[in-house]
């Protein structure tokens, strides 16, 4: 039971009497008051056993299956009323905060008896991951709207909320220098990384060394002077690479850097790598890792990559906790034993926090070509290069500290065979998608 607001309002109308009349002078005043509280309370009992029971109601949700983060989404629920009597309810659907629901989340409604209305709430989902109403409220009231009858009834709902993806936009650019990598390879001689692509004739400019004469000797006519064709083999970069990409989870993935998380920044180039990679014909593979595998994306291609990837990522947080990286190997292992391109999405600005990722890198650079991706801080650059005031001098010089660690931990990895990628949030995807088509046109993949 719940009182309403109209029922408040009409006990202060009862006291209004004694306040005028005086408290010591006039007795009458105060029979009229408990006579008034007697007549308001009786009819809202009366007003209660002719609210219709919040109970007998039936709740189906209308919910998307997944959407993208803030991107807004329509979330419908269907009020049926099972009673003989007329609801007229206030119903709160129990949607957690993270789901963004816009404006009041209380909805006044009258449902007739054995019929349905929908009740239409705007989501903008702002945090990846599982966003879920579990309960709804139901507060039934009277004709009179006195008192209130009310119960929670359980609707469990679930909307999957899936990253952004917003590197995406640097996707068709990358893809018409990928292109053009295919359309200048016919051009270039044979080397490591490449393929067989076609046989055709010779124009002035190609290498020697790639006359094919076995060809030569079947294009050309023996009883026909001037029917020799020169013909040529084409080579192209060698496809159906292995792509493994291992994002770090550890504590060092939840510091926020330029108001994004780290982690959300390793989520977004690993989209772009792999969408990259998938159209030039490259087999990619995910992993999600601190000490144990938080999510793995094995075997997917073509669209279905992106999907298994996008919604394995919407549950994954940072746990706070260090990374194992001695184990890490071990889970490149499983996934191929032949040459692939291994990228690590981690922190590399502390000696410190990447003492276990040093240790343990010899053994992937040995057998792979590998790739530690990093986020810089766009505040120490911009910290190290405002020195107006004592205090921002102290400012400059520790993210000058911090920029060297970084510098450092970089040298390190490229000692150890090693290659990096370091930049702002907003710019690490495309170095990383860069840094992938550099390695393709060279063979080295």
């Amino acid at each position: 039971m719940a009182l309403t607001g109209r029922f408040a309002l009409l006990v202060a109308l009862g006291v209004v009497p004694v306040v005028l009349a005086g408290a010591a002078g006039a007795p009458e005043a105060w029979l009229a008051l408990v006579g008034w509280l007697v007549l308001v309370v009786g009819a809202g009992v009366l007003d209660l056993s002719l609210a219709a029971s919040p109970r007998r109601v039936a709740l189906r949700r209308e919910l998307p299956d997944r959407v993208r983060l803030g991107e807004p989404v329509t979330a419908v629920l269907s009020v049926e009323n099972l009673g003989q009597r007329m609801l007229r309810a206030t119903v709160r659907d129990g949607w957690e905060p993270s789901a963004g629901v816009a404006g009041r989340n209380r909805t006044a409604v009258r449902v007739p008896p054995f019929e349905r209305r929908r009740i239409t709430l705007g989501l903008t989902p702002w945090r990846r991951g599982d966003r879920r109403s579990e309960q709804v409220t139901i507060r039934s009231a009277g004709p009179l709207g006195l008192w209130s009858r009310q119960a929670t009834l359980s609707a469990p709902g679930r909307i999957r909320v899936l990253p952004p993806f917003h590197s995406r936009v640097h996707l068709p650019s990358r893809l018409t220098r990928l292109r053009e990598l295919d359309g200048r390879t016919p051009l270039l001689i044979r080397g490591q990384g490449t393929e067989f692509d076609s046989i055709r004739e010779y124009v002035r400019g190609d290498d020697v060394r790639s006359i094919d004469w076995r060809a030569t000797a079947r294009h050309t006519d023996p009883e026909v002077p001037g029917s020799a064709r020169l013909m040529v083999r084409t080579w192209r970069p060698e496809r159906d690479r292995r792509i493994v990409i291992v994002t770090d989870t550890s504590r060092t993935a939840a510091a926020r850097i330029a108001d994004e998380p780290r982690l959300d920044t390793a989520f977004e180039a690993s989209l772009l790598l792999a969408a990259l990679a998938s159209h030039a014909g490259d087999k990619v593979d995910f992993l999600a890792w601190d000490r144990r595998l938080r999510g793995r994306v094995h075997g997917a291609s073509g669209p279905a990559l992106l999907a298994r990837m996008v919604d394995t990522m919407a549950g994954i947080e940072a746990e706070l906790i260090e990374a194992d990286w001695a184990a890490v190997p071990a889970q490149v292992r499983r996934i191929t034993s032949r040459h692939a391109l291994v990228v690590l999405l981690t922190a590399a600005d502390s000696p410190g926090t990447t003492r276990g990722l040093l240790s343990m890198l010899p053994q992937l650079t040995s057998r792979h070509t590998v790739v530690v991706a990093s986020v810089a801080d766009p505040a120490l650059i911009d910290a190290s290069r405002a020195r107006e005031d004592l205090e921002q001098v102290f400012a400059a010089a520790a993210a000058e500290r911090g920029l060297l660690d970084g510098e450092r931990v970089g040298a390190a990895v490229r000692r150890l065979g090693g290659l990096t990628v370091t930049a702002a949030p907003q710019e690490l995807p495309p170095a990383l998608a860069d840094l992938y088509l550099e390695l393709k046109a060279s063979g080295r993949l």
